[in-house]
């Protein structure tokens, strides 16, 4: 269907419109330090990037920058390593708009292609969100600064220094709060289990989180590891791109079949999960996070409607040989008898911070859950146990306390927060909160900072608002009625 070009023009003036009647832009209200180019920098110009950039200055925050490594049109997922035919979150949920609906998806969708058009979605089909994300970034006036990839961060006395490339050159810049909106990689990396990449050339497999050419794999013999809606993802569209056939292994005797996470999303816990005691954070997360989410109906039927498509379950400790050509498999220590031309491992995230190359340098000087808190022995859980220990505004902790304060300056607003503030702030579910949350957090840090000079501010002489001339003509001094008032008594 194509959308109305004069539904869209008359949107977008509604947009504007609502944005300037919900109080528009407030004037920058941080002082501006010598030495500092930006007050914030945001790493990635995805969705939450955008989205907290427009929140920082509807909040007074002004100097602000994004910045994000890949090409305009190419940056988050939606139109690289995503492979869902729809969103997996109910279409009803309220995006980055938080509180302007003229700025949600339904206003977008419905303006270009009408109110029967959204309410016939059953979701939100993949390609029209990231064309509604090109439009907030462009409505909400933010700019995002592309091809700029954060390398390095050092501690300055004027705040952060990042060292940045930026179209094949280093340049240096200063800013005092840095917030890492970097999707789910962004605290630490993908999942390659050993089993794969020590077997196999690299030629040879691909993660399930990499820009795969599907394409080249039309006529081919495709094996997948992992059972979450990524591996099916990757298995249908591997498929549908004229795959021979695709083997799909799930270590497990059977499928995920519950979404455990959802209990997790009702207001009370995303807006206070942050305030329980930490052993009842670990206690839950650790129940969530033993086993991955199960795959959704939809990416399963997608897949298991091709007859070329094969589920292996209970496949345990696979064992590849590479013979030079093709991939023999092997599993519970024994000969599958199947061969592949290329092999996806759908095995998720790993969070782990030394694996940031922004964050290589610093990483060990940034508290994790071990150093905070040491699980009963029954819940150990060595990667719950790498996850950073953050503040309720998202801000890293010092490893030492007491030293290297400049590590509450940088905010992670990843997945990496989970397990300290409760679920995927980054994900569409977590904005109406999170992001608050974490603007509010930047915002007071920056005005206690400078509470000296809010002080000097607010107690500064102030212009008079009247002139006098207003109520002038009016007025009897207070000692003229007393005289009149003695001699209308005398009179009597």
């Amino acid at each position: 269907m194509a959308p109305s070009a004069s539904g869209a023009a008359a949107h977008d003036e509604v947009a504007a419109q609502a944005i300037a009647l919900r109080g528009g832009f407030p004037e920058n209200w941080v002082p501006v330090h010598k030495g500092t180019d930006h007050d914030v920098v945001i790493v990635g110009g995805g969705q939450s990037g955008v989205a907290i950039a427009f929140a920082l200055r509807r909040a007074g925050i002004a100097r602000v920058s994004v910045i994000d490594a890949a090409q305009r049109g190419s940056e988050g997922i939606w139109r690289t390593t995503a492979r869902m035919k729809t969103l997996r979150s109910p279409k009803q949920l309220p995006g980055p708009e938080l509180d302007i609906p003229e700025l949600s998806f339904r206003a977008w969708y419905s303006a270009r292609f009408g109110d029967v058009a959204y309410e016939n979605l059953q979701a939100i089909p993949r390609l029209d969100w990231a064309d509604y994300l090109d439009w907030f970034r462009d409505v909400t006036g933010v700019e995002v600064r592309y091809e700029h990839r954060l390398q390095r961060i050092e501690p300055v006395p004027e705040g952060l220094r990042l060292c940045l490339e930026a179209a094949g050159t280093q340049r240096v810049e200063t800013c005092r709060k840095l917030v890492l909106a970097t999707g789910f990689p962004g605290s630490g990396g993908v999942k390659m289990p050993a089993f794969v990449k020590d077997a196999l050339p690299q030629d040879f497999y691909a993660h399930s989180d990499a820009a795969i050419d599907f394409s080249a794999l039309r006529g081919r013999r495709v094996a997948v590891f992992g059972a979450a809606s990524s591996a099916f993802d990757a298995a249908a569209s591997a498929l549908e791109e004229g795959a021979d056939s695709v083997h799909l292994f799930c270590r497990h005797e059977d499928l995920e079949r519950f979404s455990r996470m959802r209990v997790l999303y009702y207001p009370g816990s995303v807006e206070h999960f942050r305030l329980l005691p930490d052993d009842k954070k670990w206690h839950i997360m650790n129940r969530f996070c033993r086993r991955a989410q199960g795959p959704v109906p939809d990416t399963v039927r997608r897949a298991t409607r091709f007859k070329n498509f094969h589920l292996h379950l209970g496949a345990r400790d696979p064992v590849l040989c590479f013979d030079g050509g093709s991939v023999a498999v092997s599993v519970n220590g024994r000969s599958t008898g199947l061969s592949f031309d290329f092999v996806i491992a759908g095995t998720g995230y790993r969070v782990d911070l030394a694996q940031r190359p922004e964050l290589a340098n610093i990483a060990g000087r940034i508290a994790l859950w071990s150093d905070r808190y040491r699980a009963p022995e029954h819940e150990r859980n060595e990667e719950l146990a790498r996850y950073p220990y953050l503040t309720p505004g998202f801000a890293f902790t010092a490893k030492r306390e007491g030293e290297d304060s400049f590590v509450k300056d940088i905010h992670l607003f990843t997945a990496g927060a989970m397990l300290s503030n409760g679920r995927n702030p980054a994900e569409v579910s977590g904005f109406g909160h999170g992001i608050p949350q974490l603007v509010s957090a930047i915002g007071g840090d920056l005005f206690t900072a400078d509470a000296e000079l809010h002080v000097d501010r607010v107690m500064a002489p102030v212009k008079p608002i009247l002139s006098s001339a207003e109520f002038r003509h009016s007025v009897r001094m207070m000692d003229e009625e007393e005289h009149e008032r003695e001699r209308v008594d005398a009179g009597a």
